[in-house]
């Protein structure tokens, strides 16, 4: 009999890892219920260890709302020590909030260094609550880890019996257990009741040991900022993030990636005075086309990205120039 996959797993917390109060506490769980270790997590669900040698590491305990841009550089830092102490870990599972499990997946697609298959996963329902996916979505994470055809395709997020790829993956539902889609591509894959991995295609993009982001020793990023884009809209918030210090400022525009007269004005104004400004959409599917004024202007464009992952991508472009034209450069490989 062969021997059991070896997959290192690292807690951070989220809902995967929060206990509610009782079976039907659903959604208040993250106020009242108590957030575990990573060791609790994987002692409720034992069918894991008839499959797999679990390897816990504890990283952080909190919901994915509270996680900053320094947890971000802790993580990858954390990641990449472990694999390279551990040479027999044929995978990473990483159990995270879903709130934010599209940014830190995002992030460490275009920043981790490592060669073995990094999953991301969560859950819409708690550990204890009725119906939860926290069991099988941990059970079917572990099998992407160590499933050889997820190699080299960068970072992964894996719910519902879905693979997704980290660039492409966002949360539509509140509630929903089939909370996470790739809009504009769909899934690389799944993983089906027999514990099959079957990966149907592969992400084009650069990622991983492919990219030019190396954060090993960074303490911090580039300041950020999205300003949302509505009706009526005027500049006060782009000009509030230009005074609180934003090194760039992603404009989630009306779709297809427009704001409102005063607005654009405050905007052109912004990037002419040296701020990067990233147009976005938050229409959430198509490439943003780029704009003959706003081009003049300095305005890099973010292809298909959504907002928070273009705010990911330009902090880690500011990282390594402020020339826009690079930076566009940038939109296009990543």
């Amino acid at each position: 009999m062969s021997a059991r996959p070896c997959i290192a797993v690292i807690g951070t917390g989220g809902s995967i890892s929060t206990m509610g109060r009782h079976s039907l506490d659903l959604y208040e769980y993250n106020r009242f219920g108590r957030t575990v270790e990573v060791e609790e997590l994987l002692a409720r669900f034992p069918e894991l260890t008839d499959q797999f040698e679990l390897r816990p590491f504890r990283f952080s305990a909190i919901v994915s709302i509270a996680m900053g841009v320094d947890d971000w550089l802790s993580l990858n830092r954390k990641i990449t020590e472990v694999v390279r102490a551990e040479p027999q870990v044929a995978g990473v599972i990483v159990p995270h909030g879903t709130s934010a499990i599209e940014e830190t997946a995002y992030f460490l697609h275009l920043t981790l260094k490592v060669r073995v298959p990094v999953v991301i996963v969560g859950s819409q329902r708690p550990p204890n609550g009725l119906g939860t996916d926290a069991g099988i979505n941990l059970l079917n994470a572990a099998r992407v880890a160590a499933a050889p055809s997820a190699a080299d395709l960068g970072v992964l997020v894996a719910l519902n019996d879905e693979i997704h790829s980290a660039r492409e993956v966002t949360k539509i539902s509140n509630h929903k257990v089939s909370a996470f889609s790739s809009i504009d591509s769909g899934p690389l894959g799944y993983v089906d009741p027999d514990g099959a991995v079957t990966i149907y295609r592969r992400p084009t993009r650069r990622h991983t040991a492919d990219t030019e982001f190396d954060v090993a020793t960074f303490g911090t990023l580039p300041r950020v900022d999205i300003v949302y884009s509505h009706v009526g809209a005027d500049g006060g918030l782009v000009d509030a993030a230009v005074a609180l210090g934003a090194k760039a400022i992603v404009m989630a525009g009306m779709p297809p990636g427009l704001e409102p007269p005063a607005q654009l004005e405050s905007m052109i104004s912004a990037s002419q005075s040296g701020v990067l400004v990233v147009q976005s959409s938050r229409g959430g599917s198509g490439r943003v086309l780029p704009r003959r004024r706003e081009l003049d202007a300095g305005v890099v464009f973010a292809d298909n990205l959504n907002p928070q992952k273009s705010r990911v991508l330009a902090m880690l472009g500011l990282s390594v120039t402020s020339e826009p034209e690079s930076i566009r450069r940038m939109f296009r490989e990543y």
